[in-house]
């Protein structure tokens, strides 16, 4: 209780709070639930899954380590600035189909299977960026989602494999006390898969806020 409280206190700084799940939980807690990614109403955070490069629905998205993993868990980041740049590089006609709407799966959230958003815009001349590559692909397993065409599958394998070059991210691996906080605009975070422990008294468990800020650079 005292983390959480320190935590929710700490968050406010960075600007007024946003809901977690379909509860409208504002305080997270990341942690293995004994669930299946591959189930559709299964959000990542609640596996042990590994989760790919993508963005969450807000402007800052910080989290507090509790407990670690018995292996595995690492956390990665990367410029989506940077990754841009190279894809437009190598493939412009595919960096440009990132100001088209894409079709992302909600997971259920908001009472929505899926919903259209441009993964990138232009914003006070900045890039602003919006991407979740399993979302990206899972919302065309609902009914009445576009079917990914081959631009769309060609964009996306390469967009994470630039994202996933030795180079362009940062990774680190979380200790007890540790605050991660990251601009959702302009970095994109994943997370490899882990194994826990036994004992559920020493589980992975990661506190999550999600804030709008004071000056608030939206991707709407």
């Amino acid at each position: 209780p005292d983390c959480e409280r320190f935590f929710w206190c700490f968050g406010l700084h960075m600007g007024t709070p946003g809901a977690q799940n379909r509860k409208g939980e504002l305080l997270g807690h990341v942690r293995d639930e004994g669930l299946s990614y591959d189930d559709p109403s299964v959000r990542g955070y609640r596996t042990t899954a590994h989760l790919s490069y993508h963005c969450d629905a807000a402007d800052v998205v910080g989290l507090l380590c509790l407990k670690t993993a018995k292996s595995g868990g690492r956390s990665r980041f990367v410029s989506s600035v940077a990754v841009w740049n190279e894809l437009f590089r190598r493939r412009p006609e595919l960096a440009r189909r990132l100001f088209e709407p894409v079709e992302v799966d909600s997971r259920g959230d908001g009472g929505l299977n899926f919903f259209p958003v441009p993964p990138c815009r232009y914003f006070d001349g900045q890039l602003r960026t919006f991407y979740h590559a399993d979302y990206f692909r899972s919302a065309q397993k609902h009914r009445g989602a576009r079917p990914l065409g081959r631009t769309e599958r060609e964009l996306f394998d390469l967009y994470d494999e630039i994202a996933s070059t030795p180079g362009f991210y940062v990774e680190m691996d979380f200790a007890p006390g540790d605050i991660q906080l990251l601009s959702n605009h302009s970095v994109l975070h994943a997370r490899t898969a882990y194994v826990d422990h036994e004992d559920p008294l020493h589980k992975r468990h990661l506190l999550r806020d999600r804030k709008s800020t004071r000056l608030n650079s939206s991707h709407a």
